[in-house]
């Protein structure tokens, strides 16, 4: 069982920046690939980035150029470096890990972006 706790979230004006970070619990931290997801109201979970176990990254279309997924496996914990921010970007993101069968998620935190 992994644990994942989120941090950093909070309100930025428009154009700020934040950095959330999520510590996973255990000793494969490693193999898994690390991913940041987000939920708007009203609107589905989609997935922001991703980077897998040998730091390749993926993002969502919507956040290239303006969000840094990394991890940094001897602290077992993954970071989304957001810049930028927009009033889309308002949402709960969620961390999550995935290894073979195992799928595990944070509970949340909130960014809002508000004026």
């Amino acid at each position: 069982q992994v644990q994942l706790v989120e941090s950093g979230g909070g309100l930025v004006r428009p154009g700020g920046s934040l950095r959330l970070s999520c510590a996973a619990s255990g000793n494969t931290f490693s193999h898994y690939v690390m991913s940041w997801y987000r939920q708007a109201p009203g609107k589905q979970r989609e997935l922001v980035a991703s980077i897998e176990s040998d730091g390749n990254t993926n993002y969502a279309d919507s956040v290239k150029g303006r969000f840094t997924i990394s991890r940094d496996n001897a602290k077992n914990t993954v970071y989304l470096q957001m810049t930028s921010l927009n009033f889309e970007d308002t949402a709960v993101y969620y961390c999550n890990a995935k290894w073979w069968i195992s799928n595990y998620w944070g509970q949340g935190t909130q960014v809002t972006v508000s004026s």
